[in-house]
């Protein structure tokens, strides 16, 4: 991006809360149920059905708001955002817009080691819409079909402050929050299925300008890497319409995976646009004191806690610290493992390294991994044994991984242990030595890279199941010699 401007963003993200209900009616919210088996004449918007307010919702939406170091309402209302989309059969939303649950708070990234607080405005309950289904295309009479199982659902908006200057730090803000809603059971984050998604809010400005620039609203954004590209894409946007001196409108955008690239939906909506009033079927909801602290000793340890416990007590850098907490599953498979095993680092390179590597390759969560954590600490102390080398530990790590099976067991089958006794790598050294008499005499005239030749050819010899430590001191050893 050119330095001469200053990205500003700020984020709306919508969390669908973990109830089994809807927000006003008894409807279930599960996911991936066939369309519309899921909805009733109030979510279907039928008139005459009156909304009846779920109180798990209040209680997750205040959970939520207390992790984020919100200032929780005494007293908060709901309205009505009106608007006609096919998939809003009501033709208004039910939201809050003057007097949200939660206001005024924060969160806290590390981005390259820096530290940022990023302010949070509000978050506020409000029911999501339906969904289109699209069909055909402009060649074959295209059409959509309306699944009204996710109309009702309840949502959680967290509206960000326009703190986040790149597209780096918006999405570890994304990552850090995903990591909050998950850590306290608010949310399924699940971003594949919609229940976590953003919408960005984009402006640039001349570098060292207070006022801030016309923005952009790039909607519907479901993974990290879709909003960190769409952001780049779309401030590189706005800063080649300055240059050419272009005016640049406010409007609603969507990203094309595709393309790569933004696209103009429709002019930007103001709040005026949406008509909105409070809504005469819901009273106002007062929130007591004693139930809001009640609802925070429920907490659990948050992302923040756990990272300083990792760096304080088991001496991890902070980057690991903060992968590690990236969700509570992750983290608890960490500690389990760490039960049984001494080096926390050994544990964090496998599970960053081998471990990731595999989950995502095989897109599976981490519950569903066959290697137990007692499984991978058993393999880490077979190395520190001499039983097996690092290079075999990822045989029998790939083999765990498929099947299931402990260590112990695949070693024994595959026949894979480690070669240490010295007098049998000796006999294989000097039969090295004899075959490879030339690159002995280049070693002893001072080629000391054939060293590595050797080793490699014992190596190869015992099928990699030979110590490598070991061999390489007996074989310097044995080259000093005659």
């Amino acid at each position: 991006m050119n330095e001469d401007y200053e990205v500003v963003v700020g984020l709306e993200v919508h969390a669908e809360l973990k109830t089994q209900s809807k927000i006003f009616c008894s409807c279930s919210t599960a996911f991936g149920s066939e369309p519309n088996t899921q909805i009733c004449p109030g979510c279907a918007g039928f008139p005459g059905m009156l909304p009846v307010l779920n109180k798990q919702v209040v209680e997750i939406a205040i959970k939520a708001g207390l992790a984020l170091n919100c200032e929780i309402a005494e007293v908060c209302r709901f309205d009505r955002k009106n608007y006609f989309y096919p998939d809003l059969p009501k033709a208004y939303q039910i939201s809050q817009l003057d007097l949200p649950i939660c206001q005024n708070g924060y969160l806290e990234i590390d981005l390259d080691g820096q530290k940022k607080r990023i302010g949070i405005t509000r978050a506020h309950m409000e029911e999501d819409a339906g969904k289109l289904i699209h069909q055909g295309d402009i060649t074959s009479a295209p059409f959509s079909l309306v699944d009204l199982n996710r109309c009702g659902t309840p949502l959680l908006e967290i509206v960000s402050e326009p703190d986040i200057r790149s597209a780096a730090e918006a999405r570890a803000y994304m990552e850090k929050l995903r990591s909050i809603l998950l850590f306290t059971g608010v949310s399924t984050g699940k971003m594949e299925e919609g229940s976590l998604r953003c919408d960005a809010n984009i402006s640039v400005r001349p570098r060292g300008e207070k006022e801030l620039g016309i923005r952009s609203e790039i909607k519907n954004l479901n993974s990290f890497r879709a909003l960190e590209r769409a952001i780049e894409y779309e401030a590189n946007r706005h800063i080649e319409a300055i240059e050419d001196g272009e005016k640049i409108i406010q409007e609603t955008r969507t990203w094309d995976e595709e393309k790569q690239m933004t696209l103009s939906m429709r002019s930007k909506e103001e709040a005026d646009d949406y008509r909105y009033f409070p809504d005469p079927n819901l009273p106002p909801v007062k929130i007591d004191r004693e139930w809001v602290e009640k609802i925070r000793a429920t907490l659990p340890e948050l992302p923040d806690q756990a990272q300083l416990r990792l760096v304080e007590e088991d001496g991890l850098p902070p980057y690991d610290a903060t992968i590690l907490t990236l969700t509570p599953e992750f983290l608890a498979y960490f500690d389990d493992c760490r039960a049984h095993y001494h080096d926390a680092k050994i544990i964090s390179n496998w599970m960053m390294g081998e471990l990731s590597k595999h989950l995502n390759q095989n897109n599976i969560e981490i519950n569903d991994c066959k290697i137990k954590p007692t499984a991978l600490a058993r393999m880490l102390n077979l190395i520190d044994e001499g039983t097996i080398s690092g290079k075999m530990a990822k045989r029998v790590f790939e083999e765990m991984f498929d099947t299931g099976k402990e260590p112990d067991v695949i070693i024994k089958e595959k026949g894979m242990v480690q070669i240490s006794d010295e007098s049998t790598l000796l006999k294989i050294i000097e039969e090295v030595m004899t075959a490879n008499a030339g690159v002995v005499e280049d070693y002893r005239s001072g080629k000391k890279k054939a060293l590595g030749f050797l080793v490699g050819q014992v190596m190869k010899a015992t099928r990699g199941q030979a110590n490598p430590a070991i061999v390489n001191k007996l074989l310097a050893e044995r080259l000093k010699g005659d």
